[in-house]
């Protein structure tokens, strides 16, 4: 490992990011006053689209980093006062048999949906909970080798696709940064594929940092996994194709918002974090698009949640 890996290292985990926080001074140097964080604060919810339509779908996605321990640190309750009509998880890291009784038997979401890795437990996965019974649920992208870690549901609803994924981190010395590469592009057929008989909202940690606006550290992680030229352009590329990050498109301004911080050295706190959870849309959606929210008040794992608002 480099001298530069080691000094990134992180906890063990899928989705690791170097939080780019200075280590501590040496002794007898002079240390530097610590700047004040600059905190986000999200705003009130826009009910109604830019055309006055009200808002009718509420769809909340969180990657939980472990199901078990999110219920555990009270992440239902926040559900339930959020309240949204879809809640998508990722990074379940929970085999279906293994899921706790307070999320199988929540009577708000009728209709539950579970995947996970063929061959890790406690690895990857993703779940999506709907108030209303989709006309179709699928699971993974039809390739084999990026299905077997669970990490895409595709539910379809009268009017839109909804997909939820955990996409797959790059990992510490980018060691698969070639096979998220190979993700990105047939990922992105797959959403090109599904938009071309309806259109979509792809929500979910899709572990890329797109611009520099979306971490706190850009010039200390352009080789970090999450915020390389090959996963931004991954990134660049689904958006050519047609996609609009929902965030962006309301609040193309907004610095210091994000979605993730790693647990290391009060990061939260200080707000050094990432924007690495997004909702992403269809073209055709963006007529229905009301807000684009991130919950980062909302504790019980290193990444809050997001809630989109929109009429379908």
């Amino acid at each position: 490992m480099s001298k530069r890996a080691k000094k990134n290292e992180q906890e063990a985990g899928d989705g690791d990011h170097d939080n780019g926080t200075a280590p501590a001074a040496k002794k007898g140097k002079k240390v530097k006053e610590p700047e004040a964080p600059i905190l986000y604060s999200d705003p009130p919810d826009k009910m109604n689209s830019k055309d006055g339509r009200a808002a009718n779908m509420k769809i909340t996605s969180w990657n939980v980093d472990g199901l078990r321990a999110w219920v555990k640190k009270k992440g239902l309750d926040w559900v339930r006062d959020e309240a949204p009509d879809v809640l998508c998880l990722q990074e379940t890291k929970c085999a279906e048999k293994s899921l706790p009784d307070e999320i199988t038997s929540m009577p708000e979401f009728p209709h539950k949906y579970w995947a996970g890795s063929d061959e890790k437990e406690g690895y990857s996965g993703v779940a999506m909970l709907c108030k209303t019974e989709p006309l179709k649920v699928t699971y993974g992208i039809g390739k084999e080798e990026h299905d077997k870690e669970g990490r895409v549901i595709t539910a379809e609803f009268p009017t839109f696709f909804l997909v939820t994924a955990y996409v797959p981190n790059s990992g510490r010395g980018l060691v698969r940064l070639d096979y998220r590469k190979t993700w990105d592009v047939e990922f992105k057929a797959y959403l090109s594929d599904l938009d071309k008989r309806k259109p979509l909202v792809l929500c979910g940690d899709l572990n890329v940092a797109h611009e520099e606006i979306d971490l706190k550290n850009s010039k200390g992680n352009k080789k970090n996994a999450g915020f390389t030229a090959e996963e931004r352009e991954g990134f660049n590329q689904l958006l050519a194709a047609g996609f609009t990050d929902s965030f962006r498109e309301l609040y193309p301004e907004q610095a210091n918002a994000y979605t993730f911080w790693t647990y290391m050295m009060n990061s939260r706190s200080k707000n050094v974090g990432w924007r690495l959870d997004y909702f992403v849309l269809s073209s055709a959606l963006l007529p229905g698009l009301c807000d684009s929210k991130i919950r980062n008040q909302a504790m019980g794992s290193d990444h809050c949640p997001i809630t989109l608002h929109m009429v379908v």
